[in-house]
């Protein structure tokens, strides 16, 4: 039986508590690396685009390294968040096709662009979880879990964007907690759906 998001956001909520301080100081590195891309930018664009392409997908594959340790109640250490510098190639390959495909999906209208922004989501915690994958298979994957559940998380980041809201009222202060609960509640919502879901060619992958 698939959980209610609110019962994943307290699930979440739960693995953080006594973690708070880890994961906080984890996430502050992360924002302050795709910050400082993106405030490069504004100086030197096409220098600094490419930087984000290239730091992009390495700190997704470590950030869901990280956040599925915290979720499950593991040993999650900050050196995860940088896991993906590991599997360099792979974690860039599969960012580069998902940004690509779901930029071609937008070009036809937003709302293909939105629906293949969901389809592509569970890539990196599958990637994680299954590090000899190869990126294309992780993407298509993705998109054979998110089927039937991509109506339910577009309803959980409707949640994300009030909180969103809530915290630019704090001044932006209230991120510093947003992020990391984000991140651990996505790794929640990946677990809950993935037993049963992943075809046997994944299961047949040797977990890392």
């Amino acid at each position: 039986m698939v959980t209610q998001n609110t019962t994943l956001m307290d699930m979440a909520e739960a693995s953080l508590k006594g973690r708070w301080g880890l994961a906080i100081g984890t996430f502050i590195i992360y924002i302050a690396i795709i910050s400082g891309v993106q405030i490069g930018i504004h100086y030197h664009h096409l220098t600094a685009n490419l930087a984000l392409l290239i730091v992009g997908g390495p700190l997704e594959y470590g950030a869901a390294v990280f956040t599925l340790a915290l979720s499950r109640n593991q040993d999650a250490q900050f050196e995860q968040m940088f896991k993906g510098f590991e599997r360099f190639w792979v974690a860039l390959v599969a960012y580069l096709f998902m940004v690509l495909f779901i930029l071609l999906w937008a070009l036809l209208f937003i709302i293909p662009g939105i629906i293949a922004l969901l389809s592509y989501s569970m890539t990196f915690f599958i990637l994680a979880d299954h590090p000899n994958m190869d990126p294309l298979t992780a993407i298509d994957k993705s998109k054979e879990m998110m089927y039937g559940f991509k109506l339910k998380y577009f309803w959980l980041n409707m949640i994300y964007l009030l909180l969103t809201i809530l915290c630019i009222v704090t001044l932006g202060i209230g991120f510093l907690w947003f992020i990391p609960y984000r991140h651990v509640t996505n790794a929640k919502f990946y677990d809950d759906i993935k037993e049963g879901v992943i075809a046997e060619e994944i299961n047949g992958v040797s977990p890392h």
